[in-house]
């Protein structure tokens, strides 16, 4: 079950991005002669607006086939008015981006019913405290509950930990104990860490962890609207910053992931319930906004790359420069596939 509703989440997601292309492309007046959830053979079909709908074999992607572009052979042009060809760099860069934008605005949308639904936040509640630590030194004890700091209400464990991580004096803390309020003043200090990318850090922190106590959100409409834009925009954030990292060699190789694991993930999430399987989803989601947009030539950001040249030297790249980068591109991006497939069966066989 859980290997079909990945299957199923990936597909959607495809369709979604696929469909951006699609909706920008005809909005512009280019035919589109396919439109494919999946490669290689075709499993069913159907024409509908001019347009052959087809299901393919290989579900780990998707394309819009457009009038006048080939990926597969970059000189293939068509001189007609509903041609990809012969629309302005601008118009092709609008069609290009519609398919990231879609992912981006799928995303939003999940996190929307995800806030709708009341999702899970963790308590500000304390756990374990470290000894000598500036938490031990104020008195703070297990089972504490965090209530404010300097007279700003704390609602969840980020809320308090953000408070904490960019101070710059000491601060005074209203804590719940045992149904009593008690006040203590602490001051934070510099402490080694480790982010969400595994890198060692310095942080400011009082020496707690968190007892794990969570508590539902309850938001009104605009805190939901709040809510998705945050996620949105903190996903496509930490995807970005992940990428730029990987690519500089700031995080090893090593955490790239392939297909495997996004449907070993969507499957444990599907265990956990339709809430996590929505917050997976979303997730992917901007990952493959994110990723469509690097400036590789297979993808959409090395399509919108080429078409930038053209509107800044008024001239297209020439017909060999095209066809060297289109293969280099594609070098890089099954190359990339083939990692993140290699360290899938690592983690399997580990």
């Amino acid at each position: 079950m859980g290997m079909i509703v990945s299957l199923l989440v990936l597909s959607a997601l495809i369709f979604f991005h696929e469909l951006g292309h699609y909706l920008a492309a005809r909005l512009m007046g280019v035919y589109i002669e396919v439109f494919s959830i999946g490669f290689g053979k075709k499993i069913a079909s159907f024409n509908k607006w001019g347009t052959e709908w087809r299901i393919a074999m290989i579900p780990l992607g998707g394309y819009v086939k457009m009038k006048g572009q080939n990926d597969a052979d970059p000189a293939q042009v068509s001189l007609d008015d509903d041609s990809y060809n012969t629309k302005t760099p601008a118009q092709r860069i609008f069609i290009l981006v519609a398919g990231p934008a879609a992912n981006f605005i799928l995303a939003f949308v999940l996190y929307f019913f995800i806030a709708l639904g009341g999702p899970t936040a963790l308590s500000p509640v304390i756990g374990k405290i470290v000894d000598d630590s500036p938490a031990f030194v104020a008195g703070l004890q297990t089972n504490d509950t965090i209530r404010s700091i300097d007279g700003i209400p704390i609602s969840t464990w980020n809320d308090m930990a953000e408070i904490i991580s960019s101070s710059t004096k000491s601060l005074n803390l209203e804590i719940v104990r045992n149904g009593y309020i008690e006040f203590k003043t602490l001051t934070p200090t510099l402490q080694e860490s480790t982010n969400m990318y595994g890198e060692a850090i310095q942080k400011k922190m009082i020496g707690i962890s968190s007892a794990g106590v969570t508590h539902t959100l309850d938001l009104g409409f605009g805190e939901t609207l709040g809510y998705a834009t945050e996620q949105t925009v903190f996903a496509s954030t930490m995807i970005f910053t992940g990428v730029k990292k990987l690519l500089f060699g700031e995080v090893p190789a090593k955490e790239l992931g392939g297909v495997i694991s996004i449907v070993k993930i969507t499957s444990d999430a599907s265990a956990a319930g339709w809430m996590s399987v929505l917050f997976f989803a979303a997730l992917i989601s901007v990952n493959l906004g994110v990723l469509n947009l690097l400036p590789i030539p297979a993808l959409d950001g090395g399509h919108i790359m080429f078409n930038l040249y053209e509107m800044i030297t008024r001239h297209a790249p020439s017909e060999a420069v095209l066809i060297k980068l289109t293969i280099a591109g594609w070098v890089v991006l099954f190359s990339l596939m083939g990692l993140g497939l290699f360290n899938d069966i690592n983690r399997l066989v580990g």
